[in-house]
């Protein structure tokens, strides 16, 4: 039986529990999801090795997987267009049983294989693509299915599971387990192995995004800023940079398209925002590059 199937031996009389053993338990148990991906850092080390120079290269990352971890999927893809202005289409999310399945659960949908190969090869994959596969077993179908589909075309293939010895990870280029054992509701992989998943892939897409020059230092220079808290988050990034004023940072922004690494160029540099922009180009967007 695979682990996360296994029942727990932790908390067999889980139901008897009072309200506060209860919370105790259930928030112990997640706990040990951080344990798991630290533990599997060497393979997320080498994940993202592996993956820069093929999306610096035009790459997609293309996410793959059902239930649970489909949706954690799309929500990672979605969310790297407003922090690093990511193009959306070079972020796509495949979910058996289509997005509909990302608010009510389609039954047997993951158990197509053939669907998960065909759904994958109408993204027309390419060698600079990076797969990242996700299924808490390991074995599920769906997932295997696009797995197979993305090997016969060479993109880079990352397995990510919470069974060790799983044909997922054995079948993937890079096999990342995430072995948080079994959860203390049994068989609920929403539980540690959701969180662990959620933890890797926020781990992969950032350090992805850090090598592709979309953060200087720690500060989130490349966002969209789409709304009020974002149009703050870019004046504040800014004055942080540079040691502007605010009202100089908001002139630079204006000038700049509201883009903070051409703003924090323009304050620094003392150049035109054209002029800003045109030396990050040259410099492939490496806003300490630029500056030096």
């Amino acid at each position: 039986m695979l682990k996360t199937e296994t029942p727990s031996t932790q908390h067999p009389q889980l139901d008897l529990y009072p309200v506060e053993a209860l919370v105790d338990a259930l928030v112990d148990d997640q706990a040990l999801a951080a344990q798991a991906v630290k533990a599997a850092s060497a393979s997320i080390c080498a994940a993202v090795t592996a993956m820069t120079p093929r999306v610096a290269a035009g790459g997609r990352l293309v996410y793959v997987g059902a239930g649970t971890s489909g949706r954690l999927g799309i929500l990672d893809s979605v969310e790297l267009s407003p922090t690093f202005s990511w193009p959306p289409d070079r972020a796509v999310a495949l979910l058996a049983g289509g997005l509909g399945a990302m608010f009510q659960a389609v039954e047997g949908a993951e158990d197509d294989r053939n669907k998960g190969a065909s759904d994958l090869r109408l993204l027309y994959p390419n060698y600079n693509d990076v797969i990242l596969l996700v299924a808490a077993s390991g074995t599920t179908p769906y997932v295997l299915g696009a797995l197979q589909a993305a090997r016969m075309v060479g993109a880079l293939t990352v397995g990510i599971a919470n069974n060790p010895g799983t044909p997922l990870l054995s079948g993937a280029d890079i096999g990342i387990c995430l072995d948080t054992g079994p959860e203390v509701i049994s068989g609920s992989t929403r539980l540690k192995a959701g969180t662990a998943q959620k933890i890797l892939l926020n781990t992969l897409s950032s350090a992805l995004m850090v090598r592709l020059h979309k953060v200087y230092g720690n500060l989130m220079v490349d966002l969209h800023p789409t709304n009020v808290k974002l149009v703050e988050r870019a004046i504040h990034l800014t004055m942080h940079a540079t040691g502007a004023t605010e009202a100089a940072a908001r002139a630079a922004l204006e000038q700049s398209h509201f883009h903070v690494k051409t703003a924090i160029v323009v304050l620094l540099k003392h150049l035109p925002a054209d002029q800003a922009q045109a030396l990050l180009d040259a410099t492939d967007g490496n806003l300490r590059t630029a500056l030096d």
